[in-house]
């Protein structure tokens, strides 16, 4: 096999099975089709200034959330050699844009920890001081400390959250199933702490270099409960520990104080809350000994233990060691097992009991260990919670399905080697032959340095073990793809079968997918979106109203890859905000009745707009549950083109303030007698005074372009229908609302209930331009839209429009102006435009210039260009070019949006809230820098 060309930053390949025991100068192997088992994707550095430079400290601390943000730790070292402990976090598509945080730690920081959320982080340093950060504003580039817990002068070696007790098991084997609940599975898991009512308690548990362990507890009122408890009696140096939990709420603490020579102890620690103060018990576990300590033959080659990990942060009962010297390592995998005890006879013939009942006790055992290595410099663990049983590892040797099994071991040669986390068998390998070339830089021969190899002093598995993050002994970070099959042939069908389970995955929990979009390839995203489609429709009603978003929002990032899907982008995301304009306005409506809780006004609201089918009359027929059918409510003739009128509501006695927005669902649309009785009327009316008509005024808007847009894609969809209208049209954004009968449900909901708010307050009505000023534009589009989702409704078979239907739509922009929306959310983020092979380089600061690829060109061309003004994606509100209010924007589809409101109306407010922790897509917020001309 050929060695790495010059001027390619790693290469990779398979290796057979076998010990983990080659050195970094072997040759790399096969590639996998077009993209290897690891290859880097970017990699971002420091500037360097000339007063102060960033240095790695020592020792190195990195995380990764489950949102990807990254977090570590470098020295900013000043003019007078005074060094200020850094905290960065970073966003993964955003690498560039990192937020320097000065942590106020007066020493080293020695551990970073993320909790389950994502949103908070742990900075632990050598004094003995831990820190909680918060997000300032929920901004992922503006982070605050909260509160903190102290261990004056004792450095803290080990830091970790407290379990919540959520914990899913990932069924590998089910992976064709129809069911989610088939496919992941909620295993029975206690918290380490609860409180009233099961709740679990917040907080985080630290283990310090003289064998303490600290407790702190976050209370509902905000306070802190801390408290701190030896490990065991004779207290001793404690180098190295790691921290895990049991299913049964307890805690378990790993403790080697760095000489191989040691045991490794272990214990077990409860947490409980007594009198309102935190108490800790501490429980002495069997400890084990390194087996190379008993070889006669390495007894002293290895002689400090130099990493220490649980195999999984639930899993108490595997661990990993290390023991290495100045230039080679070893490493061994244990398990913690239970076993027979075995009895003299002389015990079994005084007590039966003993001889049928064998005693049975916890024994470390090891399961595997290496050859001698390079010195090991970092570790990296997954985090998908995939058992390790032998029945679970044949599923992943019969699927073929790798990510969850492997952990990663760098070393100071420079390479990284994905090694099995059992057998330790080496499964992937990656070697660093040179640095990536920057994008303007030619690719000329670089001369060869004599200076000390790079390599990582610290690594990070992403949540779906498809990227892995390094921070080297120079401050650097490299960002790596990790092939889902690990090299091994795969067919097109299987490992679009995997990734499709993966997405699936993040959509149940939460988390963010961005490094499984690394390894979606153009060709795979119209089977992807077709087959997620199908998996969520084969889910429960309830479960598809939870993830509705999640999956519109994965569908636009999935056809950003693609220039063959990039039109749909638009569609996705207009959905999204359709989804949460109709959910905002339904929200808003009470019932007449508060002793009616079968359904809610906008669940009857949707039912009987579903069952009203007629286009003729335009008519609206309501039934007022328990009592008499009401006669039917029109559009009404006279009216002019904003929909302003003073015609009645087909009932001669009820006038439109009278009627109000309950008569949509029978809650108050009656004859005038029982208004008069005042047993009907309405008793809540929705504060339209207070709702923006920018939200009506777009939804006309949506309307008028959708019908438009729709029609021009019926000639693509619908080759049997000529007219000469469509004919060279090309294939635009809004066309697949043609075949979504939901969501052209849901603009007919939208517009019955802007109507009845338009009868109460005028100013709500959106206005049209239209050619004509008798004309009556909203029962226009009402027409055509109902006429357009008969076609596709989910009750019914689906039709083709006829002609007709072709000839009144095509019609339409003589009737009326229709509008051009631009404001689709430009992204400026990396991950559309990253390329096989081709990695990028950054840094840290500088905003760069990406390559554009043909997805991100016509993606490009529909949203607003750089320089034009900028628009509010959320208020609907156009900004300038150069707006002079901060704004946040979406590290996800790029939304902007004001960071302070304007409004300070209930119901805007309640617009506004929905979006203040995350956008509309998921993704989090980040402040934007002003911009100067």
């Amino acid at each position: 096999m050929a060695a790495p060309e010059p001027g390619r930053w790693g290469e990779c390949g398979p290796r057979p099975p076998g010990r983990l025991g080659a050195r970094g100068g072997q040759e790399p192997g096969t590639l996998l089709g077009a993209m290897g088992v690891m290859d880097l994707a970017y990699v971002c550095e420091w500037e360097k200034w000339v007063k102060s430079t960033y240095c790695p400290s020592l020792p190195l601390a990195c995380a990764w959330s489950c949102r990807n943000l990254i977090a570590f730790t470098t020295d900013l070292r000043s003019e007078d050699q005074d060094l200020t402990h850094m905290i960065h976090i970073l966003d993964t598509e955003h690498p560039w844009e990192v937020h320097s945080i000065s942590s106020g730690h007066s020493e080293v920081i020695t551990c970073l920890e993320w909790d389950q959320s994502g949103s908070r982080l742990l900075s632990a340093d050598a004094d003995g001081q831990i820190k909680c950060w918060n997000m300032a504003e929920h901004l992922a580039n503006s982070w605050e400390s909260t509160v903190c817990s102290r261990v004056d002068g004792d450095p803290i070696v080990a830091l970790s959250w407290l379990h919540n007790g959520v914990k899913l098991a990932l069924h590998v084997e089910k992976s064709g199933a129809s069911s989610f609940g088939e496919k992941f599975s909620r295993v029975k898991f206690s918290p380490s702490l609860t409180l009233f009512g099961g709740k679990p308690m917040e907080g985080w548990i630290a283990v310090t270099v003289s064998g303490l362990v600290t407790v702190s507890l976050l209370k509902p009122s905000g306070q802190v409960l801390t408290s701190t408890e030896s490990l065991c009696r004779l207290r001793g140096r404690v180098a190295l520990a790691d921290i895990a939990f049991t299913g049964g709420g307890n805690i378990v603490v790993a403790a080697a104080d760095g000489s191989s020579a040691s045991p490794v102890k272990f214990y077990k620690v409860c947490v409980s809350v007594v009198s309102e103060k935190c108490r800790i018990d501490t429980e002495i576990l069997p400890s084990l000994f390194m087996r190379c300590t008993t070889d006669p033959n390495r007894k002293d080659r290895f002689p400090a233990i130099t990493h220490l990990k649980f195999l999984a942060r639930d899993m108490s009962e595997q661990v990993l060691l290390c023991a290495s010297s100045q230039t080679s390592s070893l490493v061994e995998c244990w398990s913690l097992r239970k076993e027979g005890l075995p009895v003299n006879n002389i015990f079994q013939q005084i007590s039966p009991v003993v001889g049928d009942k064998q005693p049975m006790i916890l024994k470390w055992r090891i399961l595997s260990a290496t050859n001698d290595l390079d010195r090991v410099s970092a570790v990296a663990l997954p985090k998908l919670p995939i058992s390790l049983t032998n029945t679970d590892l044949k599923v992943a040797s019969d699927t073929q399905f790798y990510p969850g099994l492997g952990l990663a071991l760098a070393f100071q040669d420079g390479s990284v080697h994905m090694v099995h986390r059992l057998s330790l068998q080496t499964m992937a390998a990656f070697y660093s032959s040179a640095a990536p070339r920057s994008l303007d830089e030619p690719a000329l021969k670089r001369p060869r340095t004599t200076s000390p190899t790079v390599h990582f002093k610290a690594m990070q598995l992403s949540w779906t073990s498809l990227a892995l993050v390094g921070i080297d002994n120079h401050g650097k970070l490299s960002m790596l793809r990790i092939s889902p099959s690990l090299g091994l042939p795969l067919e097109p069908k299987l490992a679009l079968q995997h990734l499709l389970f993966l997405l699936e995955y993040c959509m149940v929990t939460g988390y963010d997918w961005w490094d499984i979009l690394l390894h979606v390839q153009p060709g795979m995203v119209q089977s992807l979106v077709e087959r997620l489609h199908e998996e969520y429709t084969r889910q429960k009603p309830a479960l598809q109203q939870v993830l509705s978003t999640r999956i519109l929002a994965m569908k636009a990032s999935l056809c950003r890859l693609s220039p063959c899907t990039v039109a749909r982008v638009w569609d996705y995301h207009t959905k999204l905000f359709l989804m949460a304009v109709t959910s905002t306005l339904k929200s808003l409506l009470r019932p007449h009745f508060l002793n009616t809780p079968d359904k809610s006004p906008g669940d009857r609201l949707a039912e009987i707009c579903a069952k009203v089918t007629d286009v003729g009359g335009y008519a609206v027929w309501l039934i007022w549950p328990g009592f008499i059918p009401i006669q039917g409510w029109g559009w009404g003739d006279n009216v002019n083109n904003s929909g302003k009128g003073n015609r009645s509501l087909g009932l001669s006695s009820v006038t439109y303030s009278e009627a109000g927005p309950g008569a949509l669902f029978g809650l108050g649309l009656v004859s005038s007698p029982p208004l008069g009785a005042g047993c009907m009327r309405p008793w809540y009316q929705p504060p339209v005074s207070q709702t923006s008509p920018r939200v009506f005024e777009l939804a006309g808007n949506w309307i008028v372009y959708i019908i438009h847009t729709a029609i021009l894609g019926l000639h693509m969809s619908c080759p049997h229908i000529w007219h000469p209208y469509l004919q060279g049209s090309p294939l635009r954004p809004g066309h697949s609302f043609l075949r979504d009968g939901t969501s052209l449900g849901m603009l007919r909901e939208l517009m019955v209930v802007i109507r009845i708010w338009g009868l109460l307050k005028p100013s709500c009505l959106p206005v049209y331009t239209a050619t004509s000023d008798t004309q009556d534009s909203m029962s226009l589009l009402f027409r055509l839209l109902t006429k357009l989702w008969l076609c596709c409704r989910d009750e019914g078979p689906a039709s083709e429009p006829d002609e007709g239907l072709v000839d009144e739509c095509c019609l339409l922009p003589s009737q009326l102006l229709v509008p051009t929306l631009d404001w689709l959310p430009a992204s400026d983020g990396l991950v559309s435009r990253l390329q096989p092979k081709q990695p990028l380089r950054l840094r840290f600061g500088r905003v760069p210039t990406l390559p554009s690829s043909a997805s991100t060109l016509q993606l490009d061309g529909l949203a607003r260009a750089p320089g034009q003004p900028k628009i509010d994606h959320l208020r609907r509100l156009h900004l300038g070019a150069y707006p002079t209010e901060e704004c946040k924007a979406c590290t996800r589809c790029g939304c902007v949006t004001m960071l302070k409101s304007p409004n300070n109306t209930t119901a805007v407010k309640q617009w506004e809230q929905r979006w203040v922790k995350n956008c509309l897509c998921g993704g989090l917020w980040r402040r934007t820098p002003l911009s100067c001309p």
